[in-house]
């Protein structure tokens, strides 16, 4: 499918073709560990993470802690901003249990510790926000890290765009991601 238009949002074709359902047991969070940057930040996202609350600072392992105290959770790269990377390589939120890496800034929320969830971006993944023509365009970043969500997503028929419908609607609202859904192909699981 080609790109396509909902509202004032572009949308690769790609998106509405694609079955996701993370499986963690097969990947071990590496989405948390993988790459140069952190999670993409929006400038409130930033603000509420640039001095965390010392509950969550101590859920972190020991070398994140002190690298935010030395570098801060906050880097900007080309005028966006992003969490902090240990190394450049795991964000500075990332935390193992049960040999799984998990976000602390999402523990800390569903705990109550914290008042906000992890970055929307991450909550997206793997759809990414891009821009083209001026305009808002997602597109579906296919990681090798990620094969073993595109085979359980194909086994379980679950389209990305349903696995992703909260964080869509939390960003474009109820309405959009209805609109969205209409462009499906029929053998989509409604």
């Amino acid at each position: 499918m080609a790109m396509i238009s909902v509202g004032d949002v572009l949308v690769d074709g790609a998106v509405l073709d694609a079955f996701f359902s993370c499986d963690l047991d097969a990947c071990a969070g590496c989405c948390c560990v993988e790459g140069e940057l952190g999670a993409p930040l929006t400038p409130a996202e930033a603000a509420l993470l640039e001095h965390p609350p010392g509950q969550l600072l101590r859920m972190l392992p020991e070398k994140s802690a002190r690298w935010i105290a030395r570098h801060g959770s906050v880097e900007v790269y080309q005028g966006t901003l992003y969490t902090r990377t240990v190394d450049s390589r795991e964000c500075v939120f990332a935390v193992e249990r049960d040999r799984v890496t998990l976000c602390a800034i999402e523990i800390a929320f569903r705990e109550g510790i914290a008042g906000y969830n992890k970055p929307l971006s991450c909550r997206l993944f793997p759809i990414r926000v891009r821009k083209k023509f001026g305009l808002a365009y997602l597109v579906y970043e296919e990681h090798a890290m990620c094969r073993a969500a595109r085979r359980l997503g194909g086994e379980l028929q679950m389209p990305l765009v349903d696995y992703l419908s909260t964080a869509l609607e939390e960003l474009y609202g109820r309405e959009w991601v209805e609109s969205l859904a209409a462009f499906r192909k029929p053998s989509s699981k409604s």
